[in-house]
């Protein structure tokens, strides 16, 4: 195996700036267009400029574990899920404290989002609790609903119409809870009694996929009507890694799914080619805990127990940025490249 050579090397670095060019080109909106935030085990949230690699803010965690990360729609709040409670932060605000602190779990918060309109959030934990939150009603907000899953939920996701969620939980059931029913409405289990770890719908709600400990993905076919799930057929099932998977995204296009695992590995699988692999992401040194995909389905954030984030560019699948600060683990990342207006 030969070594780089210098014009090798030189090519490849025009080749970076270039894919950073077209990214850059592909923000042109205000100085906060992109929001690229990650947490873990140090006890600190960072935000980062994408494209620079530099961190811009540090924000002190009191829980020592940040288990999730997201943006809300207006990209006005990060919400930072912890053990037993969600913090509420101002992005726009240099104000390192919270804005508000709320969840009453009695486990580790596994999932947290937003409401698309930002009226409610939603909480889910390992105490086996999902809570429905309505942030409306002034600075704390208030718990309207609470479904019992009777066993430790590792994940949850909101459905494209807004009036469902999705879990996935430590016995290896997924559950689609309605929230106008107030009821679960179904429940697959692909392999009973393996943890699944992951779950990701799709933006246009035509299809769920979960990953489990042993390393194995399950596509379900929805209904893609946007009012009702009314049909969950099972599509694919194989084994996507030969150790855990920790999260799988579907990309906002829906063409893609990533995997992340404790391989060390990430991979893209090509959801119009019936999940044939696309390619395997490596460069991280330990396991890959989360991921995010850039609004054009481009590009993709991860973050690891090797304490690095890196920024993929999909179409080579090489790292392009790598954000480095945190002393632990990064376990979690959220990225919002959209513009506020955009629909």
């Amino acid at each position: 195996m030969s070594d780089i050579s210098p014009s090798q090397e030189q090519q490849q670095q025009q080749q970076n700036y270039a894919q950073m060019q077209q990214y850059q080109q592909s923000l042109q909106n205000d100085s906060h267009s992109v929001i690229l935030v990650t947490a873990g085990y140090d006890n600190t949230i960072r935000f980062w400029e994408a494209l620079s690699g530099i961190c811009s803010r540090t924000i002190q965690h009191a829980d020592s574990q940040v288990n999730r990360l997201c943006i809300s729609p207006d990209k006005t709040t990060l919400a930072a899920a912890g053990n037993h409670n969600v913090r509420l932060y101002d992005i726009t605000s240099s104000n390192g404290n919270p804005l508000v602190v709320f969840g009453e779990h009695t486990g580790n918060i596994t999932a947290a989002g937003f409401h698309g309109e930002g009226r409610w959030m939603f909480t889910a934990s390992e105490d086996g609790h999902l809570k429905i939150w309505d942030t409306r009603s002034g600075r704390n907000p208030v718990l309207t609903r609470n479904f019992d899953n009777n066993a430790p939920i590792n994940d949850a996701v909101m459905h494209a119409n807004q009036g469902e969620l999705i879990t996935c939980d430590q016995n290896g059931v997924v559950k689609i809870w309605d929230l106008t029913a107030h009821a679960c409405t179904h429940q697959l289990v692909p392999d009973e009694g393996v943890p699944l770890r992951s779950v990701s719908i799709a933006s246009d709600g035509s299809m769920l996929v979960a990953v489990n400990n042993k390393g194995f993905c399950y596509v379900w076919k929805m209904s893609s009507s946007t009012s009702e799930l009314s049909n969950v057929e099972p599509l694919f099932k194989w084994q996507a890694h030969n150790d855990y998977i920790l999260r799988c995204v579907l990309s906002p296009d829906t063409k893609l799914l990533a995997t992340c695992s404790a391989d060390k590995t990430v991979k893209i699988w090509n959801a119009e080619k019936k999940f044939n692999l696309e390619m395997t992401l490596t460069g991280h040194q330990r396991w890959v805990w989360d991921c995010a995909f850039s609004a054009d389905s481009a590009y993709l954030v991860t973050a690891s127990s090797d304490h690095v984030a890196r920024l993929w560019e999909l179409s080579q699948g090489e790292t392009i940025r790598q954000y480095n600060g945190h002393n632990k683990a990064a376990v979690c990342v959220a990225l919002n490249d959209l513009s506020i207006g955009y629909n």
